[in-house]
């Protein structure tokens, strides 16, 4: 509840729009009230052929009437006690008598009182003819309706739009929070759990917040109108009629911790859907290579088949308010009429011994009385669906708010160090890494780049050449130990300032599912088309480029898988020389580009690397050539030397 709460109070900063929805639901509720009570006149009045000025009239007389009859009878009654002429019976149903008079003459004052304030009112608002009343009350209703369900509507969008931008808000916070997390963190929730976050999980809060700020406030609101209607005409028996209260809010808050359970089972399985679709997707290629084409079917029957189980017990506890809600609506109601019949039939003021009214009800009074717990018996049965979608509010918050308030492990400084470009040198510092906390990857580090140099890092797989110069780029922190670059941390660098430095080129070329221009320009934005061709040109993939029949407008598919891949990783590299920064870094960068090619980007890269630092990481002779140094990293330990004594060992 506490991350629904403050997904409520985010939404409070739309106050004034959540304001005006207000007042349409007050409307809505006065408007509600008032159409079943603009009915009275019609049943009680009007239809006898009596105008409601007459009737207001005699209902003052007949109201004085009764005062001075019952306050002769309570001053008799009292002087009786007062002589001792009576039995002890007798003056306990003398004081009895006594009591009720009482309560009756209050009730008779009450009604002289309102009905000397309404004369006037009647007198300027309504004709005197009983039928054009009838017109002017029917005309009310209709105009009222039409005026309700306006409110309704402006009140509904209002709050819907609120909801609505509560929701992009918190997509755009779980896409920023998915750009800004290091690496292992990002792995943890996996490209699944961030694409059911800013799906079905927004739109579970967004729900959430419509139910509260929406039916939340108009259908209780209606209901206290209504009840407020029926209390007025007898308190008591309003009470009487809400005995089922108590175990109907026992069956809801049952009901609602079953709903919040399975709704939280709905999210863990939405996360496994997306998981299975997107993991069996991505690797079609694989899967139809091991013809695992039955086996990935399978799973996402499965899983798809769980989501639809999970999904029926979700239906079968949403639908089961309707009724438990509708118990009280029809409790309310059943009570009324059997009460409500043995009053007026019996012309009674009480029922076994307890007082229900102080004037015996009338007809049209009870009838009234009826469409008031009738029209609260409505809003009762939505309150439902407005609970099980608040709960769904609750679950959709608990799902999002710990992914938007988990920290990134990399820190920004709070007054990042500006250092000049180019840098002079790139420095590891005794540096230790793990990505467990248990198994070492580089141990107690100590080696040093200058500007300009080229270093190639060689090793087996799973020596910790990735990791270097992951360590290098920032995309994780040393476990111990200090990255340098010109004497300063990295983590005294503006992430910014120190990535705009490098040019990154890896073995799993990376490429949007847009044009060839856009996946060249994504190195620097600002790049004219120009300055786009000629890094193509570098990276010897103009060539190609220009085959095709749209060039460089051509769409490359998701993730390039319209081209080779050795078209793919030219056009990396294209990106990577357009960025023209201090710092490249080449990941086998070269391994899918034939011979021929290799040895052209060889030429580029030549010309390409003169005051530049140069981090490669190869198997590659050919490769080998271009460096200056060799980093050996082996079972976490770090060797660096001149390439000379490498090519002679």
């Amino acid at each position: 509840m506490h991350y629904f709460l403050r997904a409520l109070r985010e939404a409070a900063k739309s106050w004034p729009l959540l304001a005006a929805a207000l007042v349409c639901s007050a409307g809505v509720a006065a408007l509600w009230g008032a159409n079943i009570a603009a009915l009275f006149p019609i049943i009680e009045v009007t239809l006898k052929g009596e105008s409601l000025q007459s009737w207001n009239t005699r209902r003052i007389e007949d109201a004085r009437a009764r005062i001075a009859a019952g306050e002769h009878e309570r001053t008799d009654l009292e002087a009786a006690l007062a002589a001792g002429g009576l039995d002890a019976a007798a003056a306990r149903k003398a004081r009895s008598r006594i009591d009720t008079l009482s309560l009756t003459v209050r009730g008779d004052e009450a009604i002289v009182a309102s009905a000397v304030q309404l004369g006037p009112w009647l007198e300027r608002c309504l004709p005197g003819d009983p039928f054009h009343t009838v017109l002017v009350v029917v005309a009310f209703v209709v105009v009222s309706t039409f005026v309700k369900h306006v409110l309704l509507l402006t009140g509904t969008l209002l709050v819907a739009w609120v909801a609505m931008n509560i929701s992009r808000n918190i997509r755009l916070k779980v896409f920023d929070k998915a750009l800004e997390l290091d690496r292992a963190q990002f792995m943890r929730w996996g490209s699944a759990g961030f694409m059911a976050q800013v799906t079905s999980t927004s739109d579970m809060l967004a729900s959430g917040i419509t139910s509260v700020y929406g039916g939340a406030v108009t259908e209780p609101l209606k209901i206290l109108a209504c009840l407020g209607g029926a209390f007025c005409i007898s308190w008591r028996l309003t009470l009487a009629c809400l005995m089922l209260a108590p175990l109907v809010g026992f069956l809801m808050v049952w009901l609602n911790r079953r709903i919040r359970g399975i709704s939280k089972n709905i999210l863990a399985r939405s996360r496994g859907f997306h998981h299975v679709l997107l993991e069996a997707l991505n690797n079609v290629l694989t899967v139809q290579a091991y013809t695992m084409e039955d086996f990935e079917r399978q799973r996402f029957r499965t899983c798809t088949s769980d989501m639809m189980r999970t999904g029926m017990w979700h239906t079968f506890y949403f639908a089961l308010a309707n009724p438990i809600t509708e118990i009280l609506g029809i409790g309310m109601v059943a009570t009324s009429i059997a009460v409500g019949a043995w009053l007026v039939i019996n012309q009674e003021t009480r029922i076994f011994g307890i007082t229900m009214t102080d004037q015996p009800m009338t007809v049209p009074g009870i009838m009234i009385f009826f469409g008031f717990l009738i029209g609260a018996s409505d809003p009762v049965r939505k309150l439902s669906g407005v609970i099980t979608g608040l709960n769904v509010g609750i679950v959709g918050a608990q799902g999002l708010y710990p992914l938007l308030d988990t920290p990134s492990k990399l820190k920004e400084a709070a007054r990042p160090v500006a250092l000049p470009s180019p840098h002079r040198e790139i420095r590891l510092d005794k540096v230790s890494f793990s990505y467990d906390g248990v198994d070492t990857v580089l141990n107690d580090v100590d080696v040093s780049i200058a500007f300009g140099e080229r270093v190639a890092i060689v090793g087996p797989n799973g020596g910790g050449k990735s990791t270097l110069v992951n360590l290098i780029c920032r995309f994780y922190d040393p476990t111990k130990g200090r990255v340098l670059l010109d004497g300063t941390p990295l983590t005294d660098i503006a992430l910014h300032d120190l990535r705009r430095r490098i040019a990154l080129v890896t073995q799993q070329t990376e490429l949007f599912n847009e044009s060839i221009l856009y996946n060249i320009r994504y190195g620097r934005w600002d790049a004219t088309d120009e300055e786009i061709e000629a890094a193509a040109r570098k990276a010897h993939a103009h060539e190609f480029i220009s085959e095709f029949p749209e060039g460089y407008r051509t769409m490359v598919g998701p993730n390039g898988f319209r081209l080779s891949g050795g078209q793919r990783q030219r056009i990396s590299l294209a990106r990577a020389f357009l960025r023209d920064a201090e710092i490249l870094v080449l990941d086998e960068a070269t391994s899918q580009i034939d011979v021929e090619s290799e040895r052209l980007i060889h030429e580029a890269l030549a010309r390409y690397v003169e005051n530049r630092t140069v981090i490669m990481i190869t198997h590659r002779a050919s490769t080998l050539a271009l460096a200056d140094a060799i980093i050996e990293v082996e079972h976490g330990t770090v060797r660096k030397r001149p390439a000379r004594q490498h090519q002679a060992a």
